[in-house]
């Protein structure tokens, strides 16, 4: 069977999170990835990571074992238990022991440092070949309003609004919920917002470009003492 790469489409629609302490191969990877067509979040830590993955659905994991507090490992492994997520551990060990047991984790690859950037790109075209398919648009519909989770992209009868990168990123969050209510620190958190009042401020400016009346809004709803919630229906 010839092998296929992924898509120009299947990678854009496709969000992975970097995981990694070291601060120059995180930033690398994120701009390798970037250049490749997939969209990408970075974390330092495991800590970080799961605060991320409260607001954000991610498609693939890249997880360095060695970080300081929680390991790669441990996180894996929590992970598992209730999601099947595609995971990939990098590490500097490379003997068969240390890839058991990230297989054991429930790593879906494992990839030791130092490694070409090139071979972890097929890696992950090779995980979502396996699984079948590589991740699917969704659109979330509010009013006349039709929101790609996706490719990010908001239409309004079929004319494209276009976003900041802060409200594009709360408007992703949201969307994503399912009419579920995403905290204040949640939201701060992915905007890197120093204060509940600067995620307030965004949000005012998301509504001035949604909603008829700012000021009584339809579609992003204040949950008091709790944060925000987007009342919308699943698309096709």
């Amino acid at each position: 069977m010839t092998f296929t790469p992924m898509t120009e489409l299947e990678r854009q629609n496709t969000h992975i999170l970097i995981v990694d302490d070291d601060n120059r191969i995180r930033l690398l990877l994120q701009k390798y990835l970037n250049r490749e067509g997939f969209r990408t979040s970075v974390a330092e830590d495991a800590a970080k990571a799961r605060l991320k993955m409260q607001g954000l659905a991610f498609d693939l994991l890249i997880l360095d074992v060695m970080m300081p507090g929680e390991d790669g490992l441990s996180l894996a492994k929590s992970l598992r238990q209730g999601s099947d997520v595609p995971i990939i551990l990098l590490t500097a060990k490379g003997q068969p022991s240390d890839r058991i047991s990230g297989l054991r984790a429930g790593a879906d690859d494992y990839l030791s440092k130092p490694f070409e950037p090139e071979e972890l790109l097929l890696r992950i075209d090779n995980i979502f070949r396996r699984g079948g398919q590589a991740p699917v648009s969704q659109n979330v519909v509010f009013g006349d309003y039709s929101y790609d989770v996706s490719s990010r992209l908001l239409l309004k009868n079929g004319e494209r609004i276009r976003l900041t990168t802060g409200e594009d990123v709360l408007l992703n969050i949201l969307a994503k919920q399912g009419g579920g209510t995403v905290s204040r620190f949640q939201l701060s958190q992915n905007i890197n917002a120093t204060s509940d009042r600067a995620v307030d401020v965004q949000i005012t400016r998301l509504r001035r470009k949604i909603e008829d009346n700012p000021a009584e809004p339809n579609f992003i709803l204040t949950v008091r003492g709790q944060g925000y919630r987007l009342i919308c229906q699943a698309g096709g």
